[in-house]
C-alpha cells in the first residue's frame, strides 16, 4: 500500500491515516545503531568460550566502545552539528558547551548563500594587565583587570579595507611588510567576507566589525557523547566500531600474544578505512558533472 502525505509533509499509511513515523525525530533513523546496541552485539559475538575473548566486564566495553564512538566522531563519521546567530554588537559568540574544533563559520546574504569567514592569525585578546603609572604590575589577584584587552579593542573597532574603498590598507605599513606587501599580496586577505579569531581560554568567537549584525552559521564536530540521541553509530561504520573495540581490548591485556594483536590492529585500520569510503556518499552522476564543469571529457 503506498504512502499518503499530509498537509505537514508526514507521511501517513493505509486507509486510517494511521501515522508512519511517530515523531519528527525518529525520521532517518534506520540507518543508525544505537551504542548500546553495538556494546551488546559485540558481547554476543567476541566474548565467550572458544571466542577471542574469554571474558570481559560490560563496562569495560562500554568503556572502548565509548571511545570508539570519540575517534571516529573527528575523523569518519559525518558527526557536524550547527548554530545559526546573529552577530552583536559586542562582536563575540560564546563557543557550544560540546565543541571540540570547527568545520567552517559563514555569514549569510539576502538570498541565503553562505559566505565563508576566514581565521585571522596576527591578533588575539590577551589577558590586560592593571600597570603602575612606573610600569609595574599589579600582582594582587583583584586588582586585575578582566576586561578586554587593547588589542581586541583596536581588532574590533577598525574598519576591514574591503569596507573603505580609500583605504586598502589593514594594517599600518610597518605589518604590511611582515605580512608580505613588499613581495606580492597574501592571499589570506584578500577575501571580503570579514574575520575571526578564537580565543581558546576564554571560550569566545572573536569577529571583524563588517560583520556585526550579520546572521553567521558555526559548523563544528563534537565527540558525540554530549546526549544519548546522539551516542549512534551508523551501519556503514558498525563493523569498523567491532573491530576498533576488539584491538582496543586485546592490547590492553596481559599476556595478550603481540601477533593477535597486530592483526586486530590492522583489521581495525582496515574496516575505518572502508567505513570512509562508504560514508564518503561519492555518487558517479554527481562527480560526473563536477568534472564536467573542468572541462574534462567523461564517458559513462
Amino acid at each position: 500500500m503506498g504512502l499518503v502525505q499530509g498537509t505537514s509533509g508526514n507521511y501517513y499509511q493505509g486507509a486510517d491515516n494511521t501515522q508512519n513515523t511517530a515523531d519528527d525525530t525518529q525520521y532517518g533513523n534506520y540507518q543508525f545503531t544505537s551504542l548500546d546496541d553495538v556494546i551488546s552485539n559485540f558481547v554476543i559475538a567476541y566474548v565467550g568460550e572458544d571466542k577471542i575473548i574469554s571474558k570481559i566486564k560490560r563496562t569495560d566495553v562500554a568503556f572502548h566502545a565509548a571511545r570508539a564512538l570519540q575517534e571516529f566522531s573527528f575523523d569518519t563519521f559525518k558527526s557536524t552539528k550547527s548554530q545559526e546567530i546573529e552577530v552583536p554588537a559586542t562582536l563575540q559568540m560564546p563557543l557550544p558547551q560540546d565543541y571540540v574544533n570547527y568545520v567552517k563559520l559563514s555569514w549569510k546574504d539576502s538570498a541565503g548563500i553562505e559566505h565563508i569567514i576566514y581565521p585571522i592569525s596576527k591578533t588575539s585578546n590577551p589577558e590586560a594587565i592593571t600597570q603602575g603609572t612606573d610600569g609595574s604590575y599589579t600582582l594582587d589577584s583583584d586588582e586585575i583587570q578582566t576586561s578586554d584587552s587593547d588589542t581586541w579593542e583596536a581588532y574590533k573597532t577598525h574598519t576591514p579595507s574591503e569596507n573603505n574603498q580609500d583605504d586598502f590598507d589593514y594594517d599600518d605599513d610597518i605589518v604590511d611588510y611582515n605580512i608580505g606587501q613588499r613581495y606580492g599580496i597574501d592571499p589570506q586577505f584578500t577575501q571580503t567576507n570579514g574575520s575571526f579569531y578564537i580565543d581558546e581560554l576564554k571560550g569566545k568567537i572573536h569577529f571583524s566589525s563588517n560583520i556585526s549584525g550579520l546572521t553567521i552559521t558555526l559548523k563544528y564536530i563534537s565527540d558525540s557523547l554530549g546526549t544519548d540521541a546522539e551516542m549512534q553509530v551508523h551501519k556503514f561504520a558498525e563493523e569498523a566500531m567491532y573491530k576498533y573495540i576488539a584491538h582496543a581490548v586485546l592490547a590492553t591485556r596481559a599476556n595478550t600474544p603481540e601477533y593477535i594483536v597486530r592483526r586486530y590492529k590492522k583489521e581495525a585500520f582496515a574496516s575505518k578505512r572502508i567505513a570512509k569510503l562508504r560514508l564518503s556518499n561519492i555518487k558517479l552522476e554527481e562527480i560526473t558533472q563536477v568534472f564536467r564543469g573542468q572541462s574534462k571529457h567523461i564517458k559513462h
